[in-house]
């Protein structure tokens, strides 16, 4: 929160990808499609979830929650790098990349619980075909999702107020194009240790445990799946959970192998690299359970007709 000489300091610099003036229209224009590709993927699997009852399920209400955390997700960090090309500046305030790190974290960990929720769904249903109802009610459901977000909210809440207690240099250039934690603290010329304890400790614990239940599910579901005697039933009880288990490469692939690269070469996360989790992963999710999904395609078809009718009928 302050310099080190004790001077308070108000803002830092997002260096962003690139300097040259002639690549800014570039990325300005890829960023802004992604961005709206983003928001209006997710929306559409928010809407088709919500205007179907045939899709009132706890598998499908997960699917709408995570869709409406990765159009968060997304706005933490794109708009605001939209808005510095615009304007030309690079300038983000204190209070800014402070609140830019606690809802990139809190939506970070959301995706992170809901993949693990949406996990232990699939292995209800696949496992525990007759007592799925039973199982995943409408109560657990809600309790699943509400307790993901006030653990996430917990987790940024405590992350947030310890960088409060860092002081800075004059050298507060940040080389990404949003206020990445690691990045911050690594700024810092007072003792971090606290902070890189604390972020390391959330990492394997809230990383390592969703991550783990994860791996628990899908070995139970492959086990039972193995017990299936026709080849049919298994492709059908398999193709159930084959989104899921995409999204969950797409999402921990990225994100592990940015960190784990960094890591390896003691180095801090690309710009360029972070890209993959922080947008590029939120913008295919829509196209990933939507794709090889026959409910989520049907709700969006009628979605279809029905504002095609209404523009029909608009324009009589």
């Amino acid at each position: 929160m302050r310099r080190g000489n004790d001077t308070p300091i108000s803002e830092f610099i997002l260096l962003g990808f690139s300097e040259e003036p002639a690549l800014q229209p570039l990325i300005f224009g890829l960023f802004l499609s992604m961005y709206l590709i983003t928001v209006l993927g997710n929306l559409l699997i928010v809407l088709a979830v919500t205007s179907d009852s045939h899709l009132h399920t706890p598998m499908y209400f997960f699917l709408s929650n995570l869709s409406l955390v990765d159009i968060c997700f997304t706005s933490t960090t794109v708009p605001k790098m939209l808005v510095n090309i615009l304007t030309q500046s690079r300038v983000i305030t204190y209070a800014g990349c402070i609140t830019q790190i606690y809802f990139f974290l809190l939506f970070a960990g959301l995706d992170d619980f809901l993949l693990a929720v949406m996990a232990y769904d699939r292995y209800v249903a696949i496992c525990h075909p007759l007592h799925y109802m039973v199982i995943m009610n409408s109560r657990l459901s809600g309790l699943l999702v509400l307790m993901s977000w006030i653990v996430g909210a917990l987790n940024s809440l405590l992350q947030s107020l310890i960088v409060l207690r860092l002081s800075f240099s004059m050298d507060l250039e940040i080389p990404h194009f949003f206020c990445e934690l690691k990045l911050v603290i690594q700024l810092a010329c007072s003792e971090n240790f606290l902070n890189n304890m604390v972020m390391y400790f959330v990492v394997v614990l809230l990383g390592g445990g969703p991550l783990t239940g994860i791996f628990y599910s899908y070995s139970k579901i492959v086990s039972s799946i193995q017990g299936i005697p026709s080849a049919q039933g298994k492709y059908k009880a398999f193709s159930t959970c084959a989104s899921h288990l995409s999204a969950v490469s797409l999402f921990y692939g990225t994100f592990l192998g940015v960190y784990l690269s960094s890591a390896a070469t003691h180095s801090s996360p690309s710009a360029a690299a972070s890209v993959m989790y922080a947008v590029v992963t939120p913008m295919l999710n829509p196209f990933i359970y939507s794709l090889r999904n026959k409910d989520i395609k049907r709700a969006l078809r009628r979605i279809y007709g029905m504002a095609g009718t209404k523009g029909t009928i608009i324009l009589r």
